[in-house]
């Protein structure tokens, strides 16, 4: 799967479970965001990820008694898709033509002949 996010996308929470955290993380499957920063992000537990921070969200000093000590940590992107307003147009815009396709053949119709 490919990340295409930007700041000031709009995304929607698809996946808000922790395993083996008790902490509250702030986020809630099917509420709306707006990304704020995203980038790699490297984390000496959770390895490297592609991370987002949202607007609406600070979430400080991860500095608790299960905390690893990062500092306003990033969500994983995989706990979001981009917000689609929409999707009938998304699909098609798959369906319309683009200037680099190349034109479709016209078939040659023969005329009926009079017998």
């Amino acid at each position: 799967m490919s990340y295409d996010f930007h700041v000031g996308q709009k995304v929607v929470c698809i996946d808000d479970k922790f395993k083996h955290v008790s902490i509250d993380q702030l986020i809630r499957k099917g509420t709306i965001y707006t990304i704020r920063w995203v980038g790699e992000y490297s984390h000496y537990v959770d390895g490297n990820f592609i991370g987002v921070k949202l607007e609406e969200i600070h979430r400080g000093n991860d500095d608790g008694p299960e905390g690893y000590g990062a500092a306003d940590m990033p969500y994983r992107a995989t706990r979001f898709r981009p917000l689609v307003k929409d999707k009938i147009a998304t699909l098609r815009k798959l369906l319309a033509p683009t200037p680099d396709a190349p034109a479709e053949p016209k078939v040659k119709v023969k005329k009926t002949e009079k017998v």
